[in-house]
Formats: C-alpha cells, sequence, structure tokens
C-alpha cells in the first residue's frame, strides 16, 4: 500500500494538538505535515531570530511560547534539537514537571533511541524516535520531501502501531532501528548524505578553477547517473581511474590538487584508497595495476609514466569514468 499521499483533512477532524520545541529546518516542517493529515499545531518554542521567522512562515497563526508552554498545550510535542541538546532538555522538562502523563513526545535526532526520553517516561510520557531520512531546507519544499520519505523508528513495542501511523500520516515510510543501532544508523546517514554534500561543493569549486562557467549543470547528469548506478548496482557500479588502475591518472590527479586545492588532497586520497579496496574486493582492479595506484595513493613520489609524459593519459577514457 502506497503511504505517499497524504490523508484530506476534511476527511476528519484534527485529533492531536501539535507542538514543536525547536524551531530548526525539522520541526516546523514535520508539524505543518501532520497539519495536512488532519493534527493542529498549537505551539512552538524557537530561541533564535532565524527560528522564529521560519516558525511564523511555515506555522502561521501558530504561538511562539517559551518549551515549558509548549508542552503544557500539546498532547504531541515533537523535540527537534540539536543531538548534543535533547539529554539535558528531556531531563530538564521532566523535572520542573512540565511533561504530562500520556502526552506523546518525539524526538528526531538519528543518534539516539527512545531510551533518551527515560526521564520523559518515568514522568508517564510516551516516546517515540522519529528521525527523517532527508536532508531539510527550512521551508515550505520540505513538507513536500516527505513523501516517501523513510523515517528511522525507535519506540517501545506497544507504541509501535502509534509511530507507524504518525510516520505514515506524514507521507513517509517507518523503517523499524533497534536502539543499540542507532549511532551505526546515523553514520551511514552522514557517510551518505552529509559527505555527498561536501564532495560535490569541492568538485564545483575545481571545475569553476578549471575554467568550466556552469559547473553545477556539468555534474548535475552525471552525479544523477552515478547516484542511479550506485543505488541499483552497489559497487558494481564503479568507474574511473581507481577502478580501472590508472595509477598514472591519480597520480596527475593528485599532483594538480596539490597545486591548486591543497585543502582537498587528504579527502581524495582517502575517498581513493577505500574505492581501490572496494574495487579490490569485487575483481573491478586487477590486483597486478593495484601495487603503483597504491603506491600513489601512499604518497610515494611519481607515478607510471602514461602516453603524454609523467602521470598522463592519451584520453582513450572519459574522466568522468
Amino acid at each position: 500500500m502506497s503511504t505517499s499521499q497524504q490523508p484530506d483533512p476534511r476527511d476528519r477532524p484534527a485529533r492531536l494538538t501539535v507542538g514543536v520545541v525547536g524551531a530548526g529546518r525539522v520541526g516546523p516542517a514535520l508539524a505543518a505535515s501532520l497539519q495536512l493529515a488532519g493534527h493542529r499545531p498549537v505551539a512552538v518554542s524557537g530561541v533564535s531570530d532565524t527560528s522564529r521567522k521560519r516558525a511564523a512562515e511555515m506555522l502561521p497563526d501558530v504561538p511562539l511560547v517559551p518549551p515549558a508552554e509548549v508542552l503544557e498545550r500539546a498532547e504531541l510535542v515533537l523535540l527537534t534539537v540539536p543531538d548534543d541538546t535533547l539529554p539535558a532538555l528531556v531531563e530538564g522538562l521532566a523535572e520542573t514537571g512540565s511533561v504530562r502523563p500520556g502526552q506523546l513526545l518525539v524526538h528526531t535526532s538519528g543518534r539516539y533511541g527512545a531510551k533518551v526520553l527515560d526521564p520523559a517516561l518515568r514522568a508517564g510520557a510516551l516516546p517515540l524516535a522519529l528521525h527523517p531520512a532527508m536532508t531539510f531546507t527550512g521551508t515550505p519544499v520540505d513538507v513536500q520531501r516527505l513523501a516517501g520519505c523513510s523515517f528511522g523508528v525507535t519506540a517501545p513495542e506497544e507504541l509501535r502501531l502509534a509511530a507507524e501511523a504518525l510516520v505514515i500520516e506524514m507521507g513517509g515510510e517507518p523503517e523499524w532501528i533497534a536502539e543499540e543501532r542507532r549511532p551505526l544508523y546515523h553514520a551511514a546517514l552522514a557517510l551518505g548524505a552529509n559527505h555527498l554534500v561536501t564532495l560535490v561543493a569541492q568538485s564545483m569549486e575545481l571545475l569553476r578553477e578549471a575554467g568550466v562557467a556552469a559547473p553545477d549543470r556539468m555534474l548535475g547528469p552525471l552525479l544523477g547517473a552515478a547516484l542511479d548506478n550506485a543505488l541499483r548496482s552497489g559497487d558494481a557500479a564503479l568507474t574511473g581511474p581507481v577502478a580501472r588502475g590508472d595509477a598514472g591518472t591519480v597520480a596527475a590527479h593528485v599532483a594538480e590538487l596539490r597545486r591548486h586545492a591543497p585543502q582537498t588532497v587528504a579527502g581524495y586520497l582517502a575517498m581513493a584508497r577505500a574505492t581501490a579496496d572496494r574495487a579490490l574486493a569485487h575483481g573491478l582492479l586487477k590486483p597486478e595495476l593495484a601495487e603503483d595506484l597504491l603506491g600513489v595513493l601512499a604518497g610515494e613520489p611519481g607515478g607510471p609514466p602514461g602516453p603524454d609524459g609523467p602521470g598522463g593519459t592519451n584520453g582513450a577514457e572519459g574522466d568522468a569514468r
């Protein structure tokens, strides 16, 4: 059954009042999505001017109040604060008596499971960890992107149906993550998404340095195809000079990066070593070609001469591969 189509709020009355503690990029988007599903945002808290402006734009007419008052007004509370802030926030709310028995308390941290909400659980709250596996912009487009988005869900077994229902109402797909696996789950997402942004930004800077007027247009089709191939085929999608064992080309890359963008060398070498390891393990990189390549990646001087000189390439195969 598809869960990407959100319910029409006219089909039924609002069932839960919703509050947001932490009007960063995530909280207002989730609250707006729940509003589309028929729930009613009633309070939001934010500290910075940016977060307050964002709340006003995405949740118009919803009052900005202190965190304790958010909990006082709402039956479902979204705790959308930075990971390192979450434990102290939960303890503080529980110690001050802000948490009410039967209140649904939801955090959106990828790092933590439900146990970080134990202080609130002891106060009678119902703890849910619902982490959307999505990057957020802090604009209304985020609500649209939640359609079909996977959520990493961790909750007590007796709250499983409630957790799944909330995710589905936001247009998402629930994916259960064991409590002890949450840090690994989050590391995997950060490795793929956060580091991708850094790689793309570095690539665009280098293309501009090389004289490309519109690096985004050049990279868009290439990266889109690479991502699609990787998701479909995994390691079998590996291409390029490392997977081919073109040590001379890789040496030329390193030399150019040292000359024009030395801050990118460490990242290039680290990713190239990881790529070489995977290519070797999956039979894509021939062992007889790996020695010279790994020598270059280890920082050994020089590289095998190519047809156009040391580290050159004859251009027979496209650099994008």
